[in-house]
C-alpha cells in the first residue's frame, strides 16, 4: 500500500480525522507498523493527495489527521477495452488499470467471452470500486477509471467505438499480426483485449472499421492480466 486512499465516509462531521477500519487500519497497524505520531501518505478518492498523521489507535481501527495539499500525479489518457475476463483474471486488470490511471475501463462482450462471467459479483459497483482502490494505492494515484459494461458486442461496435476512438490511437491487441505495438504514445488511445482463444475474424474487421490496427509485444501469447501491464507499459 504505497498510498492509503480515503473516501468523504471515512471522515468524521465537520473534521479533519478520518476513521479506519477494515483491511486498511490492519495494514496501517500490521504491514506499516505505524503508532502516534506516525505520518503516512493519503489520497482522497477523485481528489487530492496529503498526509495522515496517526492521533489515535485501537485493535479496530485506526484515526488519522488529514491534510491535503498536492495535485495527483496526472494518469494516462487512455481507454482500455478489454473482453470480459473470469473474475480472478477481472481483478487483476481492474487493478493494474487504476495503477496506471487509465481514465476509462469498457468491459465488453466478444462471442468468446463465457456468459456466466456476466454473474459474477464483481461487476457490482462496490466490488468494482474496492479493485480499483487496490489499484490505486499501488499506483499512488487517486483518479478512479470510469466503467462501462457494454454486453452486446455488435451494436457497441458499430454505434459507440467510431466516436470513441475518434482522434485517438486505436490498437487491437492480436498476436501474429504484423505490426509492433507503438513506444511512447504522444496521444490519447484506445487499446482493446480479447477473451482467452482471441478475437473472431468478424469482431477484428469490425474493430478495423472503427480505425483499430491490430498490434502485437512479439511471438509470445500472453494472458490478458499479462498483456494489460506489458502494453501500458510500452506506451508509457
Amino acid at each position: 500500500m504505497n498510498l492509503i486512499i480515503l473516501v468523504e465516509q471515512d471522515f468524521r462531521t465537520g473534521t479533519k480525522r478520518a476513521v479506519l477500519q477494515g483491511r486498511r487500519a490492519i495494514h496501517i497497524q500490521k504491514v506499516l507498523r505505524a503508532g502516534l505520531g506516525t505520518v503516512l501518505r493519503v489520497g482522497l478518492v477523485n481528489g487530492p493527495i496529503g498526509k495522515g498523521t496517526v492521533v489515535a489507535q485501537t485493535d479496530a481501527h485506526v484515526e488519522l489527521e488529514v491534510e491535503l495539499s498536492e495535485s495527483e500525479t496526472p494518469g494516462l489518457p487512455g481507454t482500455l477495452l478489454v473482453a470480459l475476463p473470469r473474475p480472478k483474471v477481472l481483478r487483476r486488470v481492474l487493478q493494474a488499470a487504476a495503477a496506471f490511471g487509465i481514465e476509462r475501463l469498457v468491459l465488453m462482450a466478444s462471442w468468446r467471452v463465457e456468459k456466466s462471467f456476466w454473474g459474477s459479483p464483481l461487476l457490482e459497483s462496490a466490488a468494482l470500486d474496492e479493485q480499483l482502490a487496490l489499484g490505486l494505492e499501488q499506483g499512488c494515484g487517486t483518479r478512479l477509471p470510469d466503467v462501462i459494461i457494454r454486453r452486446r458486442f455488435r451494436p457497441f461496435a458499430e454505434d459507440e467505438l467510431p466516436s470513441m476512438t475518434s482522434g485517438k490511437l486505436a490498437l487491437l491487441a492480436h498476436p501474429r499480426s504484423a505490426t509492433l505495438c507503438p513506444a511512447h504514445a504522444q496521444q490519447p488511445f484506445c487499446l482493446a483485449f480479447g477473451p482467452e482463444g482471441g478475437w473472431t475474424p468478424f469482431e477484428v474487421d469490425l474493430f478495423k472499421g472503427a480505425g483499430f490496427v491490430p498490434v502485437h509485444l512479439g511471438d509470445r501469447i500472453l494472458r490478458v492480466d499479462q498483456a494489460v501491464p506489458a502494453f501500458l507499459g510500452r506506451l508509457v
